[in-house]
């Protein structure tokens, strides 16, 4: 399992993906699930995954594999799309089509799945967010829902809805979805560290702040105690 979580906000994109992949408790293993493209000035990707291991990783090999052929045109490169909804088409037709072939393969593994979230910019066009199921279709983060998840979102859902808006800043945004992320490891053991943070400031049509957060991580750890902290005491203060 995995969670993963992308803010749409007036500023700019905020995104969290934890590392943790599992098939039974005693074969965890850490893969990145975050995976950006840029083009400094001109468009910048970032994609996040989860579910089957093999479908998301599969899914991204031929996406690179397009970008980095020199006769790819835009209908299959997601560095030459005109548009970021033409990136999210091609993406989820891809991923559409590597769960197909995976399926015809391995009869055992009958019904796997992988979700995906794209966000991004191009130079003179807005920023977009999408959420790409596994038939390849997909939503858009909006003005009444400026974030989305996958994985095992339910944990990390209740402070976003409380908080969260499309006037967040970016530095109450990383805040945001970072409380997410720790109600998540606590509460699910299948979600886990390192995690990989993204921040994309609007226009700048390139990545602007990347970290890479490791367990053991004294800034994110004070973070943690803290909100513990204030949940116990506005507990306290709460009157029947």
């Amino acid at each position: 399992m995995t969670y993963c979580v992308g803010l749409m906000l007036n500023e700019g994109i905020v995104l969290l993906s934890d590392t943790r992949t599992n098939a039974g408790l005693d074969n965890i293993s850490t893969y990145r699930k975050m995976f950006l493209y840029e083009e400094r000035g001109e468009r910048v990707i970032a994609i996040m995954t989860a579910g089957s291991l093999s479908v998301t990783q599969t899914t991204i090999a031929r996406l690179r594999e397009a970008i980095e052929d020199p006769e790819s045109d835009e209908t299959q490169s997601i560095m030459k799309a005109p548009t970021m909804l033409k990136v999210a088409e091609i993406i989820g037709n891809m991923l559409a089509k590597v769960r197909e072939d995976i399926d015809e393969k391995i009869s055992a593994m009958q019904g796997v799945t992988a979700s995906m979230i794209v966000a991004g910019q191009r130079r003179g066009g807005a920023m977009r967010m999408f959420l790409i199921y596994p038939e390849g279709n997909f939503i858009e983060a909006t003005e009444d829902t400026p974030f989305l998840q996958i994985g095992e979102h339910k944990y990390g859902k209740p402070i976003l809805d409380r908080v969260v808006k499309r006037s967040t800043s970016l530095a109450d945004a990383q805040k945001a979805v970072l409380l997410s992320m720790d109600s998540t490891l606590r509460s699910n053991l299948s979600v886990g560290m390192p995690l990989d943070l993204c921040v994309i400031e609007k226009d700048a049509c390139q990545v602007s702040y990347t970290r890479r957060i490791e367990a053991g991580d004294e800034q994110f750890r004070a973070m943690s105690e803290a909100w513990s902290r204030a949940l116990r005491d506005g507990f306290s203060q709460i009157n029947i």
